[in-house]
């Protein structure tokens, strides 16, 4: 896997890899020397410690006992895996199917109370329509080569797994930039009523949908990638190549820090009603 354009992933990687590097440092064995007990060429030992390669769990259990350091084992294949899991290519994703990938991680959604979300040239999943759901993810099947095209069956899925924003309890904070009102991913009746299930969500109590009209000055911030915010404990972002989990505490505040700048460059109420329903008339 090449190496994660996240700082908080690959910075994941490099505590794993100091840590093996240390290990082989206090045993007082050269890289060529580990390298010999573990059966594999040098440049192995090297690309590990210098975290260009990631090791696997048979990697660890070799490397330990190559250091006579078995009871670190379990603890750092489980570091190991939390390191690979916050960077997750799509097409890795993808292989079942979109429909599949929209019931991944049931509990994620059940255990937050607090989701906020940014967009820069999407509606977000939570408020998609639909038919809106099925242009977006017709797009995205066929961009990432997806083997089987079952856009319209993960479109009912998704939208589905939103009705979770009419149950008790939980708080939905949306920052959309006004452009992801005018692109058109999808057939213009469809997005006409995508448009209009905006109007009615937003005005939902437990929902609030700020828009941030394009001629905003970004003097604190500019359009991001896309990032979801569950609670205070996860931020995941949307890149084009693969999808990353932040779960660094001092990241997370940094993107609470730009969620509030973000959000409050938006309109709300009335004015951004406004923008939609000019949004929709230019359907037209």
């Amino acid at each position: 896997m090449p190496i994660s354009p996240s700082s908080s992933a690959q910075a994941a990687r490099q505590v794993v890899a100091q840590r093996l590097r240390d290990m082989r440092r206090s045993a007082a064995l050269t890289i060529t020397e580990l390298a010999d007990r573990c059966d594999w060429h040098h440049s192995k030992t090297s690309r590990i410690e210098n975290s260009r390669t990631a090791p696997n769990a048979t990697d660890i259990r070799l490397w330990c006992r190559a250091c006579d350091a078995l009871d670190q084992v379990n603890d750092l294949i489980a570091q190991s895996l939390h390191a690979e899991s916050m960077y997750t290519e799509w097409r890795t994703q993808v292989r079942e199917g979109l429909a599949a990938l929209q019931g991944r991680e049931p509990r994620l959604f059940q255990d937050t109370r607090r989701f906020r979300v940014y967009s820069a040239s999407l509606v977000p999943g939570l408020l998609q329509t639909e038919g809106y759901a099925a242009g977006v993810l017709g797009i995205s099947a066929t961009f990432r080569d997806v083997p089987v095209d079952d856009s319209a069956e993960a479109a009912r899925a998704r939208v589905g797994r939103s009705q979770i924003i009419h149950q008790a309890g939980r708080t939905f904070v949306f920052a959309v930039e006004e452009a992801a009102l005018r692109y058109q991913v999808c057939e213009p009746d469809a997005m006409a009523a995508q448009l209009g299930h905006l109007l009615t969500a937003g005005a939902l109590p437990q929902v609030s949908l700020g828009i941030i009209p394009a001629v905003t000055p970004h003097r604190g911030q500019w359009p991001r990638e896309t990032f979801h915010m569950y609670d205070d404990r996860l931020v995941s972002v949307e890149l084009v190549s693969a999808r990353v989990r932040i779960t660094q505490p001092s990241e997370i505040g940094m993107y609470a820090r730009a969620f509030e700048e973000l959000r409050g460059m938006a309109v709300y109420g009335a004015d951004a009603r406004a923008l939609i329903l000019r949004a929709i008339e230019a359907l037209h």
